[in-house]
């Protein structure tokens, strides 16, 4: 069964109601309509914890979807469910190509430097300062980029540049 046919409780069943209406009267191919039902499937799924089921949807999204822009959304979702894994390579790996064909996705750009910050902090445990230096500037770069893109959030991320002097730039909210 379909899991748009599972949905049982009542916001998930008028997201559902709206979604197939907007898909009725939206002047979109049936390619695309398939593309979107298999992503909002996938949201389906993710929200639930079904991880397995989520990434199904999602790659085959990813197969019918042609437009970038919806492409890297798909990509961003599926890093999420990799990094919520521990799966932080592969993560970074989806949000790369997510960035790649979206350079405005800063949720992305943030999440990537996430993770290298994450990198920079184990290596710096592990007592490799140069190794961790590399991470910690190479996330600066990333939420700088992050932040210019979305100046009202990041706030800990615009902290932790200020206070390890990565960065000197004032965001005016």
């Amino acid at each position: 069964m379909p899991r748009t046919q599972r949905n049982d409780n009542f916001i998930d069943k008028s997201f559902t109601v709206m979604a197939d209406l907007i898909l009725k009267v939206f002047p979109a191919s049936r390619k695309e309509k398939e593309a979107f039902a298999y992503y909002r499937d996938g949201m389906s799924a993710q929200a639930e914890g079904e991880y397995a089921e989520a990434l199904e949807n999602y790659q085959e999204a990813l197969t019918l979807e042609e437009d970038d822009n919806d492409r890297s959304y798909i990509l961003y979702n599926m890093g999420l469910i990799h990094a919520s894994n521990g799966e932080h390579d592969i993560a970074l790996d989806y949000y790369h190509q997510a960035v790649e064909l979206n350079p405005r996705l800063p949720q992305a750009l943030n999440n990537i430097a996430v993770i290298l910050h994450y990198k920079g902090e184990k290596a710096k445990d592990e007592g490799q300062d140069t190794e961790s230096e590399a991470f910690f500037d190479n996330a600066a770069d990333y939420w700088k980029r992050a932040i210019l893109l979305a100046p009202n959030n990041y706030i800990e991320a615009q902290n932790w540049l200020k206070t390890t002097g990565r960065s000197t730039m004032d965001v005016y909210f």
